[in-house]
């Protein structure tokens, strides 16, 4: 990842089947978790960088790997937990950023770009869960 953490890949994603869609929602996820991971590296050596940084690094990259986790699930209750979890973990993510942001650790302009992604992937997400929800 040549980029800085901060900049925004342009990515359109257009309508897929599901198998596109999963391995779309992988490669996203992933993604993300390499971006906080930049992120990480570049927080200034504080006590309290360090600790929200931590915290941000284990939500984010819980998403990613649950998210991995939900796509082998052997039912659909597993899939319904397992991605109920990386909704929760993306949520305690975008949470550690706005912490980063108005705890003036970050400037909130870099996190702009990282906030919306983590949003983005959090309502996708949701948006599953609610369609795997009215299946059952």
């Amino acid at each position: 990842m040549d980029k800085d953490w901060w900049v925004e890949e342009n990515n359109e994603y257009q309508y897929q089947a599901k198998s596109e869609f999963a391995d779309t929602m992988k490669l996203r996820t992933k993604k993300l978790v390499l971006r906080h991971i930049k992120l990480f590296q570049s927080l200034p050596v504080t006590e309290e960088a360090r600790i929200i940084g931590k915290q941000l690094l284990r939500s984010a990259s819980s998403t990613g790997a649950n998210y991995r986790a939900a796509c082998r699930a052997r039912s659909k209750a597993e899939f319904f937990a397992k991605l109920s979890i990386t909704i929760e973990e993306a949520d305690e993510s975008l949470f550690w950023l706005e912490i980063l942001g108005e705890a003036g650790i970050v400037e909130e302009s870099k996190l702009a770009s990282l906030k919306a992604e983590t949003t983005e992937i959090l309502e996708i997400l949701a948006k599953a869960r609610h369609t795997v929800r009215g299946h059952n």
